[in-house]
């Protein structure tokens, strides 16, 4: 059975700035349409990052939509506004609508995980889950203490703890096997102490062979589009 199948309703997705969440919730979400949204009518990405304005989720509507997947977050009628860090009123449609599998881009660093505080009663055990992303190669998480100290700052601005780590150490379209497989050993010893399970390792499919990791990489191995990442800003 699919892993994320077996997953709670609300998927909220964290991690540091650089991380790499959004892409992996826009990728996550394009998976769960492709999959009928294991099993719910509806799946829908709400976008709670109101305090970086780069790289939102937010940004992709239009694909998303082309996708099938539903958009909430901090825009009216289509247009993003991002110089005003307020939240629709419709986010919590999809947070209250059992029918709709629903992730939810969290915004980086415990600031940004505080906005989420408002949107707690809906982040129960029984529905939801918190996974935190993992880059080892952001300064700020090159170390075991470091990625702990930012997991534990998350969970108490979140007031939920986590229940996955997503392996995601990435250089963008530098990014190679030896990244991938030194930032999963890392995520290795992350869920080794904090006895938070790894969910899955991620890796960019254009640059990285699967093939190349399957005999190193037990846990499952989830392929990423690059979708937030516009080619000509890493020219």
């Amino acid at each position: 059975m699919d892993e994320f199948a077996k997953m709670k309703r609300i998927l909220i997705i964290a991690g540091h700035y650089g991380s790499g969440k959004t892409e992996f919730a826009v990728n996550l979400a394009v998976y769960a349409k492709k999959k009928d949204a294991f099993g719910y009518s509806k799946v829908a990405l709400v976008d709670l990052d109101v305090v970086n304005p780069y790289f939102r989720s937010r940004d992709r509507v239009d694909m998303l939509k082309g996708f099938g997947v539903d958009v909430y977050g901090s825009f009216y009628g289509g247009n993003v506004t991002a110089e005003i860090p307020e939240l629709s009123a419709l986010v919590r449609a999809p947070l209250e609508d059992q029918n709709t599998f629903t992730i939810v881009d969290a915004g980086g660093n415990e600031s940004g995980a505080r906005v989420m505080r408002q949107f707690t009663k809906y982040f129960t055990p029984s529905e939801s889950s918190l996974l935190i992303v993992i880059n080892n190669a952001r300064p700020e998480t090159q170390t075991v203490s470091g990625a702990l100290s930012h997991m534990k700052a998350i969970e108490a601005a979140l007031g939920i703890s986590a229940e996955g780590l997503i392996s995601n150490t990435h250089l963008l379209r530098e990014t190679s096997y030896d990244d991938v497989l030194h930032g999963y050993l890392f995520s290795l010893e992350v869920a080794k102490i904090s006895a938070i399970p790894i969910i899955c390792c991620c890796y960019p499919e254009n640059f990285v062979k699967r093939s190349d990791l399957e005999s190193v990489v037990k846990e499952r191995l989830f392929p990423l589009k690059l979708y937030m990442r516009d080619s000509w800003l890493d020219k």
